[in-house]
């Protein structure tokens, strides 16, 4: 069982709480938006459904494919009901549950615009329950490390009283600041889409150099599992990004970037 608060006779998970809290701020920025872009519709709420569902079972069943030998991967029942909770696994099936829904209702205009300030915040929340509840990082000497209760699952390090990195609190850094930056870009990249592809551009490298500080396990060339599924994606992200530059998406911010200098 993980981390609980004892409220009256009920034992509260505290991940749960603020995962739940992390999914509510993501949902009212996103009507926000979507309200303040004259884009609030059935179209953009059958799209956070889409999200909501989708992040829900990609978090679930995300360690359906944590081992490359399957016989090693739980059962769908296993991961069900006691899933890796991957905010990657999370994110990738939000993902694909925005574009299934939007195809189910024949929509083909972009929400990718709408969601990037929206989860942007809604990680910065839903990261304090893990920095509550999971391993910090790995030891450092740096010092800003922090020390976690002995009682945290999976932290050899909590056990022996060492300071670990804050990784959490790097990752809620990093949401706050992406959250403020797209606030900014947002009346800069009018092109649909772009927003959304330069906060998963930033994210996915901010993530694949914060893992060298996380707890994760390493599988092959002192990597984590993350880092890889995140070089294949940054690779994807990297054309994606030379493509919206060639075809002049990022003009404005860049000519402001040239005047600046």
């Amino acid at each position: 069982m993980g981390v609980t608060w004892r409220v009256g006779w009920l034992d509260i998970p505290v991940h749960g709480v603020f995962v739940g809290l992390g999914v509510l701020v993501a949902s009212v920025v996103f009507v926000l938006e979507a309200r303040r872009r004259g884009a609030l519709g059935e179209e953009s709420l059958v799209a956070v459904t889409g999200a909501l569902v989708g992040g829900a079972l990609g978090m679930r069943l995300s360690g359906l494919v944590e081992h490359l030998d399957p016989r090693l991967n739980p059962s769908l029942a296993e991961a069900w009901a006691f899933g890796s909770r991957s905010i990657l696994g999370g994110l990738l099936g939000a993902y694909v549950g925005v574009l299934v829904a939007k195809r189910i209702i024949g929509y083909r205009g972009k929400t990718g615009d709408l969601f990037a300030p929206a989860v942007a915040l809604g990680m910065a929340v839903g990261r304090i329950g893990c920095l509550l509840t999971e391993a910090p990082g790995r030891p450092t000497s740096l010092p800003w490390g922090i020390h976690a209760p002995a009682s945290t699952p999976e932290c050899p390090g909590c056990l022996t009283g060492q300071a670990m990195h804050p990784s959490f609190v790097y990752e809620i850094i990093f949401q706050l600041a992406a959250f403020g930056v797209l606030l900014w870009l947002r009346s800069r990249i009018t092109h649909p889409g772009e927003l959304f592809v330069l906060y998963v551009a930033a994210y996915a490298v901010f993530r694949f150099l914060v893992e060298f500080t996380r707890a994760n396990e390493t599988v092959w060339l002192n990597l984590t599992r993350p880092q890889w599924f995140l070089l294949v994606s940054m690779v994807i992200v990297g054309f994606r990004l030379h493509r919206g530059y060639r075809h002049g998406y990022y003009e404005a911010l860049v000519e402001r970037q040239r005047v600046a200098s």
